[in-house]
């Protein structure tokens, strides 16, 4: 079973799903770790409330970008409040639970630039 977890990750790291810009995004965030150099920018598309489009670019470690491919399949379609709601133990276990702790920043960086990306939005 680990190894199948690991490679679900490793088929989201060398096949990213959503990967690209969009050109006419009505918001983009981009935001990294510092300590470790990996960073994530997202672009995404609201229609009527939902999380429309969703298209992510960067670079860091496996872990960091397999769980933002991943997260951006689990989102998309969903309406912005329930993307809000989205929590770190519903990312963990979307990238099949067992992340070691040293790693939990990195997994858990694309659902962080997300939520501030559409908290800001909201705010505006």
């Amino acid at each position: 079973m680990e190894s199948d977890k690991l490679e679900y990750i490793l088929d989201h790291f060398k096949n990213p799903r959503n990967y690209g810009t969009i050109e006419d995004a009505d918001f983009s965030y981009e935001e990294g770790i510092p300590s470790c150099g990996d960073v994530i920018r997202l672009d995404l598309r609201i229609k009527d409330n939902k999380l429309d489009d969703i298209k992510f670019s960067g670079t860091g470690c496996a872990i960091s970008q397999a769980s933002v491919s991943i997260l951006t399949e689990n989102v998309t379609g969903m309406e912005v409040n329930e993307v809000i709601s989205f929590t770190d133990q519903d990312m963990l276990e979307a990238l099949g639970g067992q992340v070691s702790p040293i790693r939990f920043k990195c997994a858990l960086l694309g659902l962080t630039v997300l939520k501030k990306a559409l908290i800001g939005k909201k705010a505006a």
